[in-house]
């Protein structure tokens, strides 16, 4: 055969090749678009009521901050299509005729919960609520780290005022406009020793964490396990849905509750396939679906343990099984307060729930900078507050061991706690960290016995390094045997 027929035969044979079915199958137009609009509003209703009525920003503020993530907000600060209910602390977003207006509204001891697109303010009283009185006491009058009376003392010989001040600095002093930090403070050896507020927020103000609440769930959970109420290994044991003829052959049944604590379920993903805001747990943060339901519906399409895949579903699943062995709406909707946080001093934080009175422990958690430095401190004084201890030690090194499925492939991840990646080399290797969208961290770093914490509000392209933040810090902090030298 000449050299032109070869040539012309290996044309046809890619010419004529099967292409991908993607590839011929290339879908242009967004069919969730709609429901995109439905979820942006939500969004909206819920970021405008969290900010004026658990963070009590103003409405200039919300708009330049909290809003700031949206695409399109509805409106401005002079006003536009929604409405805020001063009585009922509740907004709505958007008018009637097109894409559905969405309300979210303040309910007590547990922040904004957002409705579903059939329901009104008339609805807001069947919502839930949390009434259980605080422990004795007015904070302003204990000394930290239970309250916030923070005692004057002098500076440590081991902390360099200058370049303490220097990484302040590089957290507030962004390049990058899209990366607003809000607070920052540093615990060194228990104590407070830097503590900074960007303007119109203080010690008091609430914000969102974001995914830092999964940290905050790993806890709470980590509390049953030691209890013998939950264990890791164990199937979770649920009706998966859709229901089936013969649920015992569902291969859903082999998943533990570690695989979902190391977001390794092997269940079908959404948050990292480009519709959380359009379906998934996307639906009950922003428009009033059950966080329940939707989590047991995944697919699985892997092994349980064998993947790594960051899902939100994966957290909700791990809350349900800790509400199943709890028994009761009562004793569950107390348990973080009774359990973790009141015995901490973690007075200014609200876990939400949806409007099913599911907690949204993977996300919707409203709290301070203080508050995230408590939870901190208990990680750092190894699961032990005022003598009594909170979580074991081997609880701690759970969520501190890379997932399997994660090592070699960054080990970044443990049990719903952020890990030092493992090409990483300019912090040190035990330090661990909470993490949530727009910049919200509580880093943990036992070897110099620090606490940081960072709330921001990003939007845009975020990015803020963490590490960094960790790395600029250390450069204040001398290593006990470094002292005297």
């Amino acid at each position: 055969m000449t050299t032109k027929r070869v040539m012309a035969a290996l044309i046809l044979a890619v010419l004529t090749a099967p292409m991908p079915a993607a590839a011929q199958q290339e879908e242009t137009y967004d069919y969730w678009k709609f429901q995109r609009e439905m979820v942006r509003y939500g969004q909206q209703a819920i970021f405008m009521c969290n900010g004026l009525f658990t963070s009590n920003r103003s409405l200039e503020n919300v708009f330049a901050q909290e809003l700031a993530f949206l695409p399109r907000p509805v409106g401005t600060p002079r006003g536009g299509d929604y409405v805020i209910d001063e009585k009922r602390k509740a907004v709505a977003i958007g008018t009637p005729g097109g894409t559905p207006v969405m309300r979210a509204a303040f309910r007590e001891g547990v922040g904004c919960v957002i409705l579903a697109p059939d329901q009104t303010f008339e609805d807001i009283d069947s919502l839930p609520i949390l009434e259980l009185p605080y422990p004795d006491g007015d904070p302003a009058d204990i000394p930290w780290p239970d309250g916030d009376l923070v005692a004057e003392t002098a500076p440590s010989p081991s902390i360099d005022a200058a370049a303490i001040q220097a990484a302040s600095d590089w957290a507030f002093d962004r390049d990058t406009p899209e990366q607003d930090t809000l607070s920052l403070l540093i615990v060194h050896e228990g104590q407070i020793i830097h503590e900074r507020y960007a303007p119109g927020v203080d010690m008091t103000t609430r914000t969102r964490t974001w995914s830092t609440a999964k940290s905050i769930a790993a806890t709470l959970i980590g509390m049953l396990v030691d209890d013998g109420k939950l264990k890791l290994d164990e199937p979770l044991g649920f009706e998966w849905l859709p229901r089936a003829a013969s649920p015992e052959t569902d291969p859903r049944n082999a998943i533990t509750l570690r695989h979902v604590l190391n977001m390794s379920s092997g269940l079908d993903v959404v948050d990292n396939g480009g519709l959380e805001y359009a379906t998934g747990s996307g639906m009950s943060y922003w428009a009033g679906a059950s966080s329940v339901r939707g989590a047991l519906r995944q697919a699985m399409i892997r092994e349980p343990g064998t993947n790594w895949d960051y899902e939100n579903y994966d957290t909700l699943l791990a809350i349900l099984r800790m509400k199943q062995v709890l028994g009761d709406e009562k004793t569950y909707r107390e348990f973080p307060r009774r359990a973790l946080l009141d015995k901490i001093g973690m007075r200014n934080t609200l876990v939400s729930t949806d409007l099913f009175g599911d907690f949204i422990l993977s996300s919707q958690v409203y709290t301070n900078a203080r508050d995230l430095a408590r939870f901190g401190l208990l990680y750092l004084q190894n699961g032990v507050w005022n003598g009594e201890r909170l979580i074991s030690e081997e609880w701690i090194d759970f969520v501190r061991t890379p997932a399997p499925a994660t090592v070699g492939r960054g080990g970044q991840y443990g049990g719903q706690w952020w890990l030092v990646p493992e090409n990483r080399n300019d912090v040190p290797k035990d330090a661990y960290s909470t993490s949530g969208n727009r910049g919200q961290y509580a880093v943990v770093v036992p070897s110099h016995d620090l606490v940081i914490v960072r709330r921001g509000l990003d939007w845009g392209r975020q990015g803020f390094d963490r590490w960094g933040l960790v790395r600029e810090v250390l450069k204040a902090v001398r290593m006990p045997t470094d002292e005297g030298q």
